[in-house]
């Protein structure tokens, strides 16, 4: 099990490497200039020898394959570069935004487990039934809709009619009790990507205990006289949850993606929305590391879904 670990580790060294290769140079190709964002105009037009100089300063008249791996370079060694737009650290940035975006996606994560997964259990438990009909109609809407209109939906309900909540932002300014106010502000975002979530955990969970009822040591179990609520228990649930777990850690990085759309429907200062403002705003060196940041962030719950693969089932880590 280490060999097979350590192997998928390695492998996701050049993965990250060829994705942070092609981002890079597809951002260089758009053409856009660093030095238009930090010199005036006036001084653009008026001190092109100044201009030239501080070009040449920073290296951007060096070949793109270098400018690449002096940047490489340093982020490994922990210097992201400085936003254009800001002019701070991308670092900080980035450890500011990104614990905002990971509280988002954890509680949507957390809770459409809980649903999505309870819901399904139960509608296999009771087919076709009044849960189990409302529960597949729900989740035909969950997938079909949009996430970013669910949003708009919720913001218009709930936020411009209602007024029960905020429609932007993480706390308010002039918030007395900081827990409260941080909730409220939380609450829609998450709501918005738990139901998209629940939506799929639902029927997969469903179908996954459907095929479980329906097998041979299910009918065993029942024929020996074991109770009812023992069998749905140890023997379904058990043996239902293996499929389902992969499926969940596998949305994982949906989740972190749906945030950049989510966030920006939201105005939530996670990482999403840092990075859709950089894009709108030229400021690449940021649309670089958060893009990176996000490709990580798949790679690392691919990689999770493997070892939760290899774990459940030891031929998938011998066969290799």
């Amino acid at each position: 099990m280490f060999k097979y670990i350590v192997k998928k580790i390695l492998m996701m060294i050049p993965m990250l490497l060829l994705i942070s290769f092609i981002v890079y140079f597809g951002l260089q190709l758009t053409g856009i200039d660093p030095i238009n964002f930090m010199v005036s105009p006036e001084m653009l037009s008026s001190n092109k020898e100044n201009v030239e100089a501080l070009r040449q300063s920073l290296g951007l008249n060096d070949p793109m394959i270098v400018q690449y791996f002096r940047w490489l370079g340093n982020c490994l060694h922990g210097d992201f570069g400085y936003s254009l737009k800001e002019g701070s650290s991308i670092a900080s940035i980035i450890a500011v935004r990104l614990p905002y975006t990971f509280e988002l996606a954890g509680y949507s994560l957390i809770f459409s487990a809980i649903i999505g997964v309870g819901i399904g259990i139960i509608s296999a438990v009771r087919q076709n039934g009044i849960i189990d009909y409302v529960g597949r109609v729900l989740a035909v809407l969950g997938q079909a809709i949009p996430q970013f209109l669910v949003g708009i939906i919720l913001i218009q309900i709930f936020c411009i009619k209602l007024g029960w909540f905020p429609s932007s932002n993480r706390v308010s300014p002039d918030a007395t009790n900081a827990a409260l106010d941080a909730f409220k502000h939380l609450f829609l975002p998450v709501l918005t990507l738990t139901i998209g979530m629940v939506a799929v955990l639902m029927r997969y969970a469903r179908n996954t205990m459907l095929d479980v009822l329906n097998s041979d040591y299910i009918k065993t179990a029942r024929s020996k006289g074991i109770p009812e609520w023992k069998v749905y228990l140890k023997h379904g649930f058990r043996n239902a949850m293996k499929p389902v777990l992969v499926i969940l850690v596998f949305r994982i990085p949906m989740l972190v993606g749906g945030s950049v759309v989510i966030e920006s429907v939201f105005s939530y200062p996670g990482i999403g929305l840092t990075m859709t403002n950089a894009i709108v705003s030229g400021d690449y060196p940021v649309v670089l590391v958060t893009t990176l940041i996000i490709a990580a962030a798949m790679l690392i719950c691919s990689f999770m879904v493997d070892v939760l693969n290899a774990l459940l089932d030891p031929r998938v880590r011998l066969g290799e």
